[in-house]
């Protein structure tokens, strides 16, 4: 999809590789810059999963040459991704005036957790940070209780990298139109805010000072259960013919006290009921009386065990280690590509992407 498109990447954690990577799979030429010298993190694989299908250079920015071979690649680029504070790339002279100035066409993607400009520009973060500030951590667990920890997928990914790729493709289109490229603003807390516009979009049935009593996190039809080997089911049958479905299967379509359905009132009680229920069971004996069915029950899986699901199995989800490209495109087969050591692909890429200067 992206073919004979040019993306430099800067070397970064989290979202920022993690959307070179999407824009890699979807066939762009992904060349990211690797600091030389740079330790590897403990723990961290080396390399990086994210660097499949990208090529490789190490470079040492401080050094005059090798700053001279990054900006030369940027001339060359149609888009940029960087994953540094506020700053630090106009220190080393990579900044987006200095690289725009020279390439018009350049979309500068910045990938920041809160933001370019504020107060807290400047100030260290993370994932769980970021989230907590927007507001969306809020409704992260059952009332009474400490908000949980949802998966870093929700901000790194969900608020950060999603948001940054859409807007290169975005300053992509739009370069292509006008001859002009743009910057980029991504920022974890803006992301993670924006997505919170579909529970705004809930209207009344959406509180901004209670947890537990919109219409996604309060009900009794939409929340996980424990069951008693451990395990738990999550429901969420928000439309009424599938709340009625999932009464049904349950035998409890004639109960009195689940027969209303919106009201938060009775909500307590009527998830006390339920959890009594399926405490009373295994998880696997609830996937099979829900399977097939229009319920909007499902088992919570484990990563490994989800990889075994019919349906992930079916759609080919997880064909190794890492997942299989999303979103798919008809007549396009995205694939992750080969994981290239650090420094590796230096020939080729200044013989690619370079002019004859270098």
């Amino acid at each position: 999809m992206l073919n004979g498109i040019r993306i430099l990447e800067f070397e970064g954690l989290g979202p920022a590789p993690f959307a070179g990577h999407m824009l890699a799979e979807m066939g762009a030429d992904v060349v990211v810059i690797h600091r030389r010298g740079a330790p590897v993190t403990p723990g961290m694989p080396n390399p990086n999963p994210l660097d499949a299908g990208k090529r490789s250079i190490m470079l040492d920015l401080k050094d005059p040459v090798d700053l001279a071979v990054a900006q030369s690649l940027a001339k060359q680029a149609d888009a940029l991704i960087e994953g540094a504070r506020p700053g630090v790339m106009e220190r080393l002279g990579l900044g987006p005036e200095t690289l725009c100035d020279a390439n018009p066409k350049l979309v500068y993607g910045r990938m920041t957790g809160w933001g370019q400009t504020g107060p807290r520009a400047q100030q260290s973060g993370h994932d769980l940070t970021y989230l907590a500030a927007s507001g969306a951590l809020f409704y992260a667990g059952a009332p009474g209780q400490a908000p949980g920890v949802p998966p870093t997928v929700v901000g790194d990914i969900g608020g950060g990298a999603l948001y940054l790729v859409a807007g290169v493709l975005a300053g992509l289109l739009s370069a292509e139109r006008t001859g002009f490229g743009t910057v980029v603003d991504a920022a974890i807390l803006d992301g993670a805010a924006h997505m919170m516009g579909l529970l705004a979009s809930l209207g009344p049935g959406f509180s901004r000072s209670a947890r537990g009593a919109s219409l996604l996190d309060g009900p009794h039809w939409s929340r996980c259960y424990t069951c008693a080997c451990g395990g738990h089911v999550a429901v969420q049958c928000l439309e009424p013919k599938f709340y009625a479905e999932f009464l049904r299967l349950l035998g409890l379509s004639q109960e009195p006290a689940l027969a209303v359905q919106f009201d938060p009132v009775q909500w307590p009680d009527q998830t006390r009921i339920l959890a009594d229920l399926f405490a009373g069971h295994s998880r696997d004996h609830w996937a099979a009386v829900f399977e097939g069915s229009e319920a909007c029950v499902a088992p919570v899986l484990s990563p490994d065990e989800a990889k075994k699901d019919p349906q992930v199995l079916a759609r080919g989800i997880w064909p190794a280690d890492m997942p299989q490209a999303a979103p798919r495109f008809a007549g396009y087969m995205a694939a992750p590509g080969a994981l290239s050591a650090r420094g590796a692909d230096r020939n080729t890429i200044l013989t690619d992407w370079s002019p004859k200067t270098l």
